[in-house]
C-alpha cells in the first residue's frame, strides 16, 4: 500500500526507479564515471577533487544546513537555490493538465512559472486591499478546488506582510492532500520567526529556506526545502543528478562556518534598523503616496508622482523593482548598507534623513590554526558580542570595545587543544585589519591618544593612528599566566594589533599583579583609541596630506 506522500505524487513519479548517480567518492581508484583523472588548471589546492562528481547531497553540508535550520538532515533536500524546490516540487506532485496550484498574488511570481512549465493550472486567491491574506477565500479554493499545492510567502514578496501560525495551521489542517508549501526567503528579517515549529504536527507542511538573501549568497545558489521524510524521499528521485558543484558545497561550508555566525547576526540587526529608518524617512519623499509595513529586507510604496521618481533615480544611479505592469504606481526598494540608504534617500528628496555615519568594518580569517570573524563599528558601542574561547581573554576584548567606545563582535574557533598562541595572535590580526577597514582613510580622526596610571598598577599607553606599524612594550609579568591565558601573550597581541592596524603602540606597564597589569594595559589601549578614533571634521590629521 503507498504511503501518505506516494498518494498524492504523480504516479509515475511513485513508481519510477531512482536515477543511480554515484555516491560518495571515496580512497578507492574511481574507474567508474567517466571522469578525467586530472585535476582543471591551476592545478592546486583550491581545485582538489573538481574533477570527480560530487555527492548528490553532500553529508557535511547537509548537516551544516540541518544546524542552521533546527531540522535533522533526512528532513531536508538541498538545491540551486529555492527555485529549483519550487519547480522539483510541482514535477513530482502536478500532474500536467490535471492538477492545479495555489497562489496568493501579489507574490513570489516563480511559483507560476513552475506550474507553467509542467503544465499545471494556477489558481489565484489575490490579496485583499490591505495586503492580508484571505484565508476564507484559500480554504474554500482548496475544499472546491483541491489543489495540490498552496503556495506561500512568509514575509511576502514583495508587500513584505508575514502569515501568522494559527493561519497556516488552518490551511494545513483543511485537506491532508494539499501540500502547503511556505516559501520563508526572508524570514530572517522577521520577528515572528520561522514556521518549521509546525512541521512536526503537519506532514503536509513543507519550508523552503535560501541562503541569498541573509547569508549574502545569491550568486552561489543554495537553497533547502525541509519536509516529511516521505516527501523528500520523492523529491530526491525528480531533483536531477549533483545539484550542488563542489565549488558551491566549499562556498557555503565557509560562509556558514560557526565564526561567521557573529557578524551574519549583526549585518541582520543592521538590515531591521535601517528598514525602520527607511520606513520612517520615505514618508517625508515627495514622491510616495504610501509605504507598506515589511517583515523583509526591502520595502514596497506607492508613488504619486512616477515619471519625476524615475527621472531622480536616473540622476543619482539608483535602481528600485517597479510592479506597474501588475500593480501600478507600486515600487519596491530594498534596504541596502546605511550609505547606500543615504543615497537612495537623497534620490527620493527626503530632506536631513538622519543617517548613521557610523564606521563599520568587517574581516575574516581562516587558517589551519583558527576561524576568525570580526565587525566592528567604531561609532557604536551598543553590541558587544565576543566568544573566543577563553575566558579572561574575552573580558580583555571586552575591555578594550567599552574603554574604547566601540561595538564589537568577534568569534574565534581555535586550536585549543594545543594552547591559546594562535587563537590570540590571529584574533589580534583580524581585530587590527577590521578597525583599519572601518578607519577607511582617517579623515577626521583625532590620531593621537593617551591614558596615564590606572589603579595601583601604573600603565601608561601612547597611540599613533599614523597608518605605520611600531611596538614597544616596556612590562615584567609576576607570573607566566592568569588563567589559560599567557602573560607572554599580552605583548604579543598588541604587538599583532598594530601590524594590521596600521599603528603606533607604546606600553609601559608596572605592577605586582599579573592579571591587574594585563588588564591595564587592555582597558589603556581601549581608552587611548578613544580619543584617536573620534572624528571631528574633515581633515586629514597628517601636514602630508595622507595617513599610510
Amino acid at each position: 500500500m503507498a504511503n501518505w506522500a506516494d498518494s498524492i505524487a504523480r504516479r509515475a513519479i511513485s513508481e519510477m526507479k531512482v536515477y543511480s548517480a554515484r555516491g560518495a567518492t571515496t580512497s578507492a581508484l574511481h574507474l567508474d564515471a567517466n571522469e578525467s583523472p586530472w585535476t582543471p588548471p591551476p592545478s592546486d589546492a583550491s581545485v582538489t577533487d573538481y574533477n570527480r562528481y560530487p555527492e548528490q547531497q553532500p553529508p557535511a553540508l547537509g548537516e551544516r544546513l540541518a544546524g542552521l535550520y533546527g531540522v535533522a538532515a533526512k528532513n531536508i533536500m538541498m538545491g540551486r537555490g529555492s527555485d529549483e524546490a519550487i519547480d522539483t516540487l510541482v514535477r513530482t506532485f502536478c500532474e500536467a493538465g490535471v492538477d492545479s496550484i495555489l497562489t496568493c498574488p501579489p507574490t513570489f511570481g516563480y511559483f507560476q512559472t513552475a506550474a507553467d512549465v509542467q503544465g499545471v493550472k494556477t489558481l489565484e486567491v489575490p490579496l485583499n486591499g490591505i495586503f492580508g491574506w484571505d484565508i476564507d477565500g484559500i480554504l474554500e479554493t482548496i475544499h472546491s478546488k483541491a489543489p495540490k499545492i498552496v503556495f506561500l510567502c512568509s514575509p511576502n514578496n514583495p508587500t513584505g506582510g508575514s502569515l501568522t501560525q494559527e493561519q497556516v495551521v488552518g490551511i494545513c489542517e483543511s485537506s491532508k492532500y494539499t501540500l502547503v508549501v511556505v516559501d520563508e526567503a526572508y524570514v530572517e528579517f522577521s520577528s515572528f520567526g520561522s514556521l518549521n515549529t509546525l512541521r512536526l504536527q503537519y506532514r503536509n507542511l513543507v519550508i523552503l529556506r535560501t541562503l541569498s538573501k541573509a547569508y549574502a549568497l545569491a550568486g552561489v545558489r543554495m537553497g533547502v526545502c525541509i519536509a516529511d521524510t516521505d516527501v523528500i524521499r520523492l523529491l530526491l528521485k525528480v531533483l536531477p543528478p549533483y545539484p550542488v558543484a563542489r565549488p558551491i558545497e566549499k562556498a557555503v561550508m565557509k560562509a556558514l562556518a560557526p565564526a561567521t555566525m557573529s557578524v551574519h547576526a549583526r549585518r541582520i540587526a543592521i538590515w531591521r534598523s535601517e528598514r525602520t529608518r527607511l520606513f520612517g524617512a520615505l514618508h517625508n519623499s515627495p514622491f510616495v503616496e504610501r509605504v507598506y509595513p515589511s517583515d523583509a529586507n526591502f520595502l514596497l510604496m506607492k508613488i504619486s508622482n512616477i515619471d519625476g521618481l524615475l527621472s531622480r533615480l536616473a540622476q543619482f544611479n539608483v535602481k528600485i523593482r517597479d510592479f506597474g505592469s501588475k500593480l501600478p504606481g507600486l515600487f519596491r526598494l530594498s534596504v541596502g548598507t546605511p550609505d547606500e540608504n543615504d543615497i537612495a534617500l537623497a534620490a527620493f528628496k527626503v530632506a536631513h534623513a538622519p543617517t548613521s555615519g557610523e564606521r563599520t568594518g568587517e574581516f575574516f580569517r581562516t587558517t589551519n590554526e583558527t576561524d576568525i570573524a570580526v565587525h566592528v563599528n567604531i561609532d557604536n558601542p551598543e553590541t558587544t558580542q565576543i566568544d573566543t574561547g577563553i575566558g579572561f581573554f574575552d573580558h580583555m576584548l571586552e575591555q578594550i570595545s567599552k574603554h574604547g567606545g566601540m561595538g564589537l563582535s568577534l568569534t574565534c574557533k581555535g586550536d585549543l587543544e594545543i594552547d591559546g598562541h594562535h587563537t590570540i595572535e590571529d584574533t589580534a590580526l583580524a581585530f587590527g585589519s577590521a578597525l583599519k577597514r572601518a578607519l577607511g582613510d582617517r579623515t577626521g580622526i583625532g590620531r593621537y591618544g593617551f591614558v596615564m596610571p590606572m589603579d595601583e598598577t601604573q600603565a601608561k599607553i601612547a597611540i599613533d593612528l599614523s597608518g605605520r606599524p611600531s611596538f614597544t612594550f616596556k612590562g615584567e609579568f609576576p607570573t607566566d599566566h592568569v588563567g589559560e591565558f599567557a602573560a607572554e601573550m599580552c605583548p604579543h597581541f598588541f604587538q599583532s594589533l598594530s601590524q594590521t592596524l596600521g599603528a603606533s603602540i607604546q606600553i609601559d606597564v608596572e605592577g605586582e599583579n599579573t592579571h591587574h597589569m594585563i588588564e591595564a594595559c587592555f582597558k589603556g589601549v581601549g581608552r587611548a583609541l578613544r580619543p584617536a578614533l573620534a572624528r571631528d571634521g574633515e581633515d586629514i590629521p597628517s601636514t602630508k596630506g595622507v595617513l599610510s
